[in-house]
C-alpha cells in the first residue's frame, strides 16, 4: 500500500522543546537547564499518569502542573503573571532548523501533526511558527481523552484523514511515540537526533552528568520493548529518500 499521508509528532520532532531554555534561563538564572529538562520529563510523565489513572486533563494542564512541580523541587515560585509567561513558552517553541525545508520538500503528500497538545496549544504553535501553511491539519489526542502512546491516541488520524493505517508514515523522534505508533499499525520513521554512539561518548566523558544529558538518555533513544521504527534518519530532510525507498520496495 503506498503512503498517502505523512503525520508528524510535534514536540521534539518538528519543534525543539529545548528552546524553552531562553525563557527559563531568563526567569531563573542558573537554573534554566534544570528547569527545561525536568519540566519536559514531568510533562510527559503526567500524561502517562493521567491516562493510566483515567483522570484525563489536557496537555496545557499537564504542562502547567509539570512546571509547578519543577519549580517546587528547587524551592522556587513565581507569581501568577510570571508563571503564565513561562508556561507560554510551550506555545512559542521554535521549529528545528530542518523542519520547514522538509515540509516544503514533501509537497504532494497530505501532511499533518498528531500531538498530545491541546487544540488551542497546537493552533498557537503552528501559527506562531509559520508551519501551518504546510499542514493540512494539526490533530490533537484530546477527543480520545488519552495521551500517546495509548493506542486510542492514534485513532484520530484515521478518523480525520480517512486513511488506512498502512497508508500513513508516522514521524517522531520520541521513543515512546515510535513504539506506540508502530504498535498501532502505522509505518514509522524515527528522527535520531542523538545517536547511541554520541550519547555513550557524552556520558563517558562527563565528570558530572548534566540534566540535558539525562534527558537525552531517557527521552531521545529507542525504547527496548519491541515495536521499533521501520526507518531511522538523522534529519527531517532525509524523509524524501525514505519515501523513495518505500515506493521502490512496493
Amino acid at each position: 500500500m503506498p503512503v498517502k499521508a505523512i503525520v508528524f509528532d510535534a514536540y521534539g520532532t518538528l519543534y525543539d522543546v529545548q528552546t524553552v531554555s531562553a525563557v527559563t534561563d531568563k526567569a531563573f538564572p542558573g537554573f534554566g537547564d534544570y528547569i527545561t529538562q525536568v519540566w519536559r520529563m514531568k510533562q510527559l510523565e503526567y500524561t502517562w499518569l493521567r491516562t493510566m489513572m483515567g483522570d484525563y486533563q489536557d496537555f496545557w494542564a499537564c504542562t502547567r502542573d509539570a512546571l509547578f512541580y519543577t519549580l517546587k523541587t528547587i524551592g522556587l515560585s513565581a507569581d501568577q503573571k510570571h508563571f503564565d509567561e513561562i508556561a507560554e513558552a510551550y506555545n512559542n517553541l521554535r521549529p528545528y532548523p530542518d523542519a520547514e525545508d522538509a515540509l516544503s520538500a514533501l509537497d504532494g503528500y497530505r501532511l499533518a501533526i498528531l500531538s498530545n497538545g491541546s487544540p488551542a496549544m497546537l493552533d498557537a504553535l503552528t501559527r506562531n511558527s509559520g508551519l501551518d501553511k504546510y499542514l493540512e491539519a494539526w490533530i490533537s489526542v484530546d477527543p480520545m481523552k488519552a495521551f500517546k502512546p495509548d493506542l486510542r491516541a492514534y485513532e484520530p488520524v484515521q478518523k480525520q484523514m480517512g486513511f488506512a493505517r498502512d497508508e500513513v508514515l508516522f514521524v517522531s523522534s520520541n521513543g515512546f511515540d515510535v513504539s506506540g505508533a508502530r504498535r498501532f499499525g502505522f509505518r514509522v520513521a524515527r528522527i535520531e537526533r542523538v545517536t547511541p554512539k554520541d550519547l555513550n561518548a557524552e556520558i563517558r566523558n562527563a565528570s558530572i552528568i548534566s540534566p540535558a544529558t539525562m534527558f537525552k538518555a531517557t527521552r531521545m533513544q529507542v525504547e527496548e520493548i519491541g515495536y521499533g521504527p521501520d526507518y531511522v534518519v538523522s534529519s527531517l530532510k532525509e524523509l524524501p529518500g525514505v519515501l523513495e525507498s518505500m515506493a521502490a520496495a512496493a
